[in-house]
Order: structure tokens, then C-alpha cells, then sequence
């Protein structure tokens, strides 16, 4: 097994040098866990300036503060919108999507597809999730050298969300490009159009103000089209076919933002949580041999998985009030950002938060987040493709070594990977 040295993420760094706004602070994979280690330590609710048009926010940063945050809908509000862009009401009308709404409506709009995430179904799915596990490490596996992104840890994720929404798998690499491009709307490598740029005015009110959006949005209209009035048990046909339990039916516009979010959050963040657990294995290789050793210990490492990949850097709410948090004075209409990823370091939540332990016990992290009206809806379903992808995958491995590069996303949203090039030797 070659040892791949991980970062050393929590070496000191002076509270001047912090900036989270900052993108290329993000493109390394070291800095961003400096920085969320000295905001922690020095000042764990920041106020962070940005540049215009943008007006700064509070950045939270420890366990116990993001959990307050996440909690309390009526004093932080997802309403005026979760992503760091400022918005105004006419784009929020147009743009909203579940992630941007609170109470009834919200809990209406989450309660159309809870089923289709609850454990009856996916629970459902084992056998048919094991046996694409099976064929997508066949074909990578097969070739030795290979990217670990491309041909396993996109490939897998993204034929789940081929059979949720019931479209072909020849669809599969667009889903795959229209996530790309949506989600790395700060990336030059992905994006159509980068945010902030002046260009990107003439979208602003599309998601991310990215024109592929507008991809998306014709592909799920026809796709609506087919199913409605239908009876399938697809996510299309349940968006088209039932009504919310507020009895108010989604528009055209609702509909194009749920089912976005659903190509968007059904493929990338599961993606990417395999993607960083098979960088970590590489880099802790003793972790690797436990598995294999040991594999009931995978469902466990299934946790520290996505503590350690947090996919997910942040997310923001809006102060509704004026508000004391962690000796700060918010002023209502200020926003509030619960940074995820430095959550998953809290030395007072975890023992030893830089240590990659497949076997941690009592693993509270909030990558889902933390007891809130938002928790991520998909949860279940991706701790069990995560947990049937390392059982198929780790008895196969008798070696496996970095091959080059690993390339970041650019984006202080999402904790991503570009390329995990690796050289396999099969058990």
C-alpha cells in the first residue's frame, strides 16, 4: 500500500489571513481546515467582509452554534435565500426552490417525495443498488489505472438518480455535465458563465445563474409531460401527479426548481463523499487494511466518511431579528452562514478531529445537517449507496496508489473533486 501523507489541516494561521469569500483559499485542500481551526479557536462567530455587490456575513463555525442556526427557522430564515449570493424579492419569487422556503409550505413541498427517501423504499432498492455497485466497479476495476471520479464515485451516483427519475442511462453523462456546470458556477472548469462576472447578470434569475438551467428545466418539462396523468412511482410522476398537503399544487416554476435541486443534489454530493473516503483510505492506508480486516465496520466508517468528506462546506440562513450568537450581536437582515465542514472538526464534539477513524463511535456530525426543518431530505440514501459501494469495493483491493494530480472545485459551496487518479491491484 503506498502512504499518501494527509494535510496537516490544523497548523496555525493568523485570524488576519482568514477569508472565506476568498475562492482560491479553497483549490488546495489544506486551507480551508486552517482556517476553520483558527476561527474556531479565535473568533468562532466571524464577521467576513465580501466584495460587492455583496455585504458580508457571519460565519459559524462551531458544532454547537450550527445546531442553534439550524434550528430555529423563525429567527434564521432560509427564505431569503441559502447560497452566499444576495437577492432581491423578484429573483427570489422566480428562483426559490424547497431549499428556500420555510413552514407549512416547505414542510408541504418535502412531504411529496418523503416516502420516495424513507427506509421502506430505499431499503427496496439494496438489490438493485448492489448489483450497479457491481457492474460499475467491474468496468473500472478492470482497467487498472483509472480516475476514481469519473468511472466509479460519478458514474454510481448518477445511475441511481437514472432509475429515481426513471430516464435512460444513456442520460447519464448530461445529468452528470448539468451538475457539473450548475454546482461549479465558480469553477472556469465547469462553468458556462462564473458567477460574478458580468456576463452572469443576464441569468440572474436562473439557479446559480447558470444557463445550463435552463437545460434542465426543458429536459424535466418533457419529462413531466410524459408522466402526467400517469400512475409511475418515479420522482417525476409523484411531482406532476399528487398535490402537496396544503393543498396548493406546484406551478411550472416550482416544478422546475424541485426537480433541478433533485438533479443537482441527487448526483453531487454523494459523489463527492465517496470520492474524498477513497482519498482518505489512500492516505490512511492502516484505516483501509481495518476495513478489510474487519468489513462490519464498514456501515461505522460509513459516518466518518461523510464527517471527514463534509461535501457540503456551508450553508447560510438570514437573521429575522436582531440576535445574540456566541457573543456576537447579529442585526436582523444580516446573513448567517453555518459552516458545515469546520463543524466536523469541533474539538469539542470530536476526539482527535484530525484523525481519520473508520471505527469513531458516537459520531454527531452535521453534514445533513443538525436537527433542522432542512435536514437533507436524501440522507438515507446516501449513506446506503455509500455503505453497499465500500462493501463491493474494499474486498477487491489488494493495493491501490495515487496516480497523479487531485485537482479541487474551485467554490467555498462545494467541497469537491475534479480527479482521483489511482493504479489498482485486485485481492
Amino acid at each position: 500500500m503506498t502512504e499518501i501523507p494527509a494535510p496537516a489541516a490544523s497548523e496555525p494561521m493568523r485570524l488576519a489571513d482568514v477569508d472565506l469569500a476568498d475562492l482560491d483559499n479553497f483549490t488546495d485542500g489544506v486551507t480551508p481546515w486552517r482556517m476553520f481551526h483558527t476561527l474556531r479557536h479565535q473568533d468562532p462567530v466571524h464577521w467576513q467582509p465580501e466584495e460587492a455587490p455583496n455585504s458580508g456575513f457571519w460565519a459559524v463555525t462551531r458544532h454547537a452554534d450550527i445546531a442553534r442556526v439550524d434550528r430555529d427557522a423563525e429567527t434564521f430564515t432560509s427564505m431569503k435565500f441559502v447560497n452566499l449570493e444576495e437577492v432581491d424579492e423578484d429573483q427570489i419569487k422566480k428562483r426559490a426552490s424547497i431549499l428556500e422556503l420555510d413552514g407549512v409550505r416547505h414542510r408541504a413541498l418535502r412531504s411529496l417525495l418523503q416516502r420516495q427517501f424513507g427506509a421502506s423504499v430505499i431499503n427496496s432498492y439494496a438489490d438493485f443498488l448492489r448489483g450497479l455497485t457491481a457492474k460499475t466497479l467491474d468496468a473500472a476495476l478492470a482497467k487498472g489505472s483509472f480516475d476514481f471520479v469519473a468511472d466509479v464515485s460519478a458514474d454510481f451516483p448518477i445511475n441511481v438518480l437514472a432509475r429515481l427519475l426513471d430516464v435512460p442511462p444513456e442520460d447519464n453523462q448530461q445529468l452528470i455535465d448539468w451538475g457539473n456546470r450548475i454546482i461549479g458556477n465558480t469553477d472556469p472548469d465547469y462553468a458556462d458563465v462564473l458567477l460574478g462576472s458580468a456576463e452572469s447578470e443576464k441569468y440572474r434569475d436562473l439557479p446559480f445563474r447558470s444557463p445550463a438551467s435552463l437545460e434542465v428545466f426543458e429536459y424535466g418539462q418533457e419529462l413531466a409531460r410524459q408522466r402526467r396523468g400517469g400512475n409511475g412511482a418515479d420522482l417525476v410522476s409523484k411531482l406532476v401527479n399528487e398535490t402537496p398537503r396544503d393543498g396548493v399544487p406546484l406551478s411550472s416554476q416550482d416544478f422546475d426548481n424541485y426537480f433541478l435541486l433533485l438533479v443537482v443534489a441527487g448526483n453531487e454530493t454523494t459523489r463527492h463523499t465517496i470520492t474524498h473516503s477513497m482519498l482518505a483510505l489512500l492516505q490512511h492506508p492502516e484505516q483501509l487494511a481495518r476495513l478489510q480486516e474487519n468489513p462490519a465496520l464498514i456501515p461505522t466508517a460509513v459516518e466518518e466518511f461523510l464527517r471527514w468528506a463534509s461535501p457540503v462546506y456551508h450553508f447560510r440562513r438570514t437573521a429575522t431579528r436582531d440576535v445574540e450568537l456566541g457573543g456576537k450581536q447579529v442585526k436582523e437582515g444580516d446573513k448567517v452562514v453555518m459552516w458545515y465542514a469546520s463543524g466536523n472538526r469541533d474539538e469539542e464534539v470530536f476526539g482527535n478531529p484530525y484523525d481519520f477513524d473508520v471505527a469513531r463511535a458516537d459520531n454527531d456530525h452535521v453534514t445533513f445537517g443538525k436537527g433542522s426543518p432542512h435536514l437533507c431530505l436524501g440522507n438515507l440514501l446516501a449513506r446506503t449507496e455509500i455503505r453497499i459501494m465500500f462493501e463491493e469495493l474494499v474486498p477487491r483491493i489488494a493495493d491501490i496508489r495515487l496516480a497523479g494530480a487531485v485537482p479541487r472545485v474551485r467554490s467555498n459551496f462545494v467541497n469537491g473533486i475534479k480527479k482521483l487518479p489511482v493504479e489498482v491491484t485486485l485481492a
